[in-house]
């Protein structure tokens, strides 16, 4: 399940890249139009600027903006910053690679093989779906009745 965070996350990327040729926008602004939580949202603007995804700008004028454009920006980096692993077991994790404590052989593990599949799925969908890519969803999706 996608935790309110990563979602938020989301949320905040794609109204940046909507505003991408527009002076730098208010927490307070993101959190209304998104219904966001104001104080978490700052500590998720927090993580993307210091990850690289995010400018920042203090006083008149101030506000957060995207450093990187939205083609550019994957689903797979926003859930790793936010949320950890991918992989729904600790050894089928590629940057959080751990050994379960109840298996006896990885290299049989029906369990892990299966969820790999699942892993590698999940990071080809991830991997290939940029910030640019919900917003052209969310555009194509407009309601034309």
């Amino acid at each position: 399940m996608l935790s309110k965070k990563t979602k938020y996350a989301i949320k905040a990327l794609v109204i940046l890249g909507k505003n991408i040729d527009q002076p730098p926008m208010q927490i307070a602004r993101i959190a209304e139009e998104e219904h966001i939580p104001k104080k978490f949202l700052e500590q998720i603007l927090l993580d993307l600027r210091n990850a690289g995804y995010l400018y920042s700008k203090k006083g008149a004028g101030g506000g957060y903006s995207l450093n990187k454009k939205p083609e550019e920006i994957f689903l797979v980096d926003i859930l790793r910053i936010t949320d950890g692993p991918i992989a729904m077991v600790p050894c089928a994790s590629i940057k959080f690679y751990h050994k379960c404590d109840e298996c006896h052989d990885e290299v049989t593990c029906g369990i892990r093989k299966a969820f790999i599949d699942v892993r590698d799925a999940s990071l080809k969908v991830l991997g290939e779906t940029s910030i640019a890519n919900i917003i052209e969803r969310e555009n194509s999706s407009v309601d034309l009745n």
